[in-house]
């Protein structure tokens, strides 16, 4: 027999909140009846149209004056390229080892499911805490939360909750441990316009957007080898978040085969490591620009300033709290900066305290990638995880 929270994570997984069209509107369907058969109070809160509404759960506590907890975790997932996947990418397959297949099985469908589940076992047990406890459901974080995390930040209604700590998604470890989150790399997003003579595709046509967008690439990605092996040749304390990250995701332009261009455009996605100077690594941008030739320009097409970051010192209780249950599990943990994005940017820019964190040892990382799956005991041990780290936190004394 099927644990009944296994049952409800497969369910979750198989609602397609897929982009370009997420069905957002079954999933908070699914969640609000969810959250109800639990006890907890729901709220639609719609700063925007319904279908963006975020479901808002709410386990109060006995005193409801000391800041909260919110387990935040968003409800969108990703494409796919069906033709890559074993199984149906949204029927929810689990093998016969255990393995569940299907987009958001990691990021971060489990998550959400894993809280609620946590609080039905701890509400079987009679527990009683002393902070309320939020639970968030928000849409659109997969295309940059501006229609979620950010509108919803705007709201009464997040501004009640009297944020004292947030967890949010982290990353599975492949090995045996649990990676934490403290910070985020900077998402930027940047589009290269090369313009330059056109002409027919016979001749040697002088200052074409092709050889600008070439030496525009090379540029880009010959930085990109360098902190490539940076975190290769590094020692074991240098991880992906410390690095920045480049790759050409776009390339567009072009009439005709024998046709040469009078523009070209290149896109690429950079993740900007906190330790870099952001104001000197946006004018060594304008100085390739300049260096590639007439005509060169970019523009952002999203630009996230440098993050802030959640002290991971004995000085901060929470951070004592949350390890401190993690260390009753018996677990080790690796801390760590974000290699991407998520919610918890805007919670840590606003001055709030987040934790990034999905409790998935001995698992590959297959966020966004084909055949994303996670062992179903590893997601009934992910409940065991909460279990102990809501009470420590949700108990922990005012300071």
């Amino acid at each position: 027999m099927e644990e009944l929270s296994v049952t409800k994570f497969r369910e979750y997984l198989r609602i397609k909140t897929v982009h370009p069209e997420p069905d957002y509107e079954k999933a908070i369907d699914f969640l609000v009846e969810y959250g109800k058969d639990l006890g907890l109070e729901v709220k639609l809160v719609q700063p925007l149209e319904p279908k963006f509404a975020v479901v808002l759960m709410k386990w109060p506590g006995k005193n409801p004056n000391l800041p909260s907890i919110l387990l935040n975790s968003h409800t969108d997932v990703v494409p796919v390229y069906e033709e890559h996947w074993k199984h149906d990418a949204f029927a929810a397959i689990k093998d016969d080892n255990g393995d569940i297949y299907g987009r958001g099985t990691q990021d971060m469908k489990c998550v959400g499911v894993q809280y609620l589940e946590a609080i039905r076992e701890l509400m079987k047990q009679g527990v009683q805490l002393e902070r309320d406890v939020y639970i968030s459901f928000l849409p659109d974080e997969e295309i940059g939360g501006k229609k979620g995390m950010e509108e919803f930040m705007k709201t009464e209604d997040f501004k009640s909750i009297n944020l004292g700590l947030a967890l949010d998604e982290g990353l599975a470890h492949p090995g045996n441990k649990y990676s934490v989150f403290y910070g985020e790399r900077s998402p930027w997003w940047i589009r290269v316009k090369c313009k330059g003579n056109p002409g027919h595709g016979s001749q040697f046509i002088e200052n074409n957007a092709g050889e600008k967008i070439r030496r525009m690439i090379n540029f880009l990605l010959d930085f990109r080898e360098k902190e490539k092996l940076k975190l290769k040749n590094a020692e074991s304390c240098i991880m992906l978040g410390d690095v920045t990250t480049v790759n050409l995701t776009q390339l567009e332009g072009g009439l005709a085969y024998n046709i040469v261009p009078a523009e070209l455009v290149a896109t690429f996605d950079l993740r900007v490591a906190l330790t870099v100077d952001f104001e000197a690594f946006e004018q060594q941008l304008k100085d390739w620009c300049k260096a590639a030739g007439d005509d060169v320009t970019y523009e952002f097409i999203h630009k996230v300033k440098k993050g802030a970051t959640t002290c991971t010192e004995d000085t901060n209780p929470w951070w004592v709290a949350f390890t401190t249950a993690v260390k009753k599990l018996g677990m080790e943990i690796s801390v760590e900066i974000f290699p991407a994005a998520t919610d918890s940017r805007m919670l840590r820019q606003e001055g709030y305290q987040a934790i990034g964190f999905s409790p998935m040892r001995n698992t590959p990382i297959l966020l966004h990638d084909h055949n994303e799956f996670l062992n179903e005991k590893i997601f009934l041990e992910g409940i065991q995880a909460y279990c102990s780290i809501i009470p420590e936190l949700a108990n922990l004394p005012e300071f």
